[in-house]
Order: structure tokens, then C-alpha cells, then sequence
């Protein structure tokens, strides 16, 4: 009886092992919230445009991020009211790297300029 509840107990703990979301997923699903919270915040008219990559190639995909990255702190609040959330999502949105991306010979340059909702949208396309 003892080695079946000990089995039991084993086999229950490592199914919730085997079931919880690991630390690296959980943070790219906040920075995903926090790039749509962004979408409604940023300020789009007259704003700048930014160098906006789109389906990066996978060995091309640390040169996207850095570009993303860049943008990122080029992005201006709709309204002052926002200001301080705004920054919040920034800082959260800016920690965002990818290891074992690959490096290509492209720039931020290469790609095509778009406004920030634009930029925004394939940040989060790229994420996931």
C-alpha cells in the first residue's frame, strides 16, 4: 500500500512538472500583453515612422529585434495622461531578446518604414 501512494504522489508531481508553463513563455506572453496595450496608447499621427521588419528571414531574426528594439524608444504616448503606463509597457516591451537568433548582413534600414500601430502589430506577429 505504501509503494502505491508513494507512486501515486511520484506520478501526480511529475505530471504538474511536466504541466506548468515555463518562466520564458510566461514572460513573452506579459510582453505580448504589454505590445497590445501599446497599440491603443501610442500616438500615430504625425508621429515618426519607424524602420519595420516583416516575416524576417530566421537567420535574420536578432537583426529584427534589434530594430524592434530601437523603435521601441522612438514611440511616443497618444495623450500625456498615459505617460506613466506608457513608460511602464516600454521598459517591459525593451527586455524583450532573442538568444541563439542567428546574425545576417542586414539593417534596420533595409526594411520599410511604417507607422507605429504598423510597427506594433508585426512586434507582435514576430513574438509569436
Amino acid at each position: 500500500m505504501k509503494r502505491m501512494i508513494i507512486f501515486c504522489m511520484l506520478f501526480l508531481c511529475s505530471t504538474m512538472v511536466l504541466s506548468a508553463t515555463s518562466p520564458r513563455r510566461v514572460k513573452y506572453k506579459q510582453i505580448h500583453k504589454k505590445i497590445e496595450q501599446l497599440e491603443a496608447m501610442v500616438k500615430d499621427k504625425d508621429a515618426e515612422l519607424l524602420h519595420t521588419p516583416e516575416n524576417p528571414v530566421e537567420g535574420c531574426l536578432h537583426t529584427a529585434v534589434s530594430c524592434f528594439r530601437k523603435g521601441i524608444q522612438k514611440l511616443k504616448p497618444a495623450s500625456s495622461q498615459d505617460h506613466e503606463e506608457f513608460t511602464k509597457a516600454i521598459r517591459i516591451v525593451s527586455i524583450f531578446t532573442c538568444r541563439d537568433c542567428g546574425k545576417c548582413d542586414s539593417t534596420c534600414e533595409s526594411y520599410e518604414k511604417k507607422t507605429p500601430k504598423e510597427f506594433l502589430k508585426s512586434f507582435a506577429n514576430v513574438m509569436k
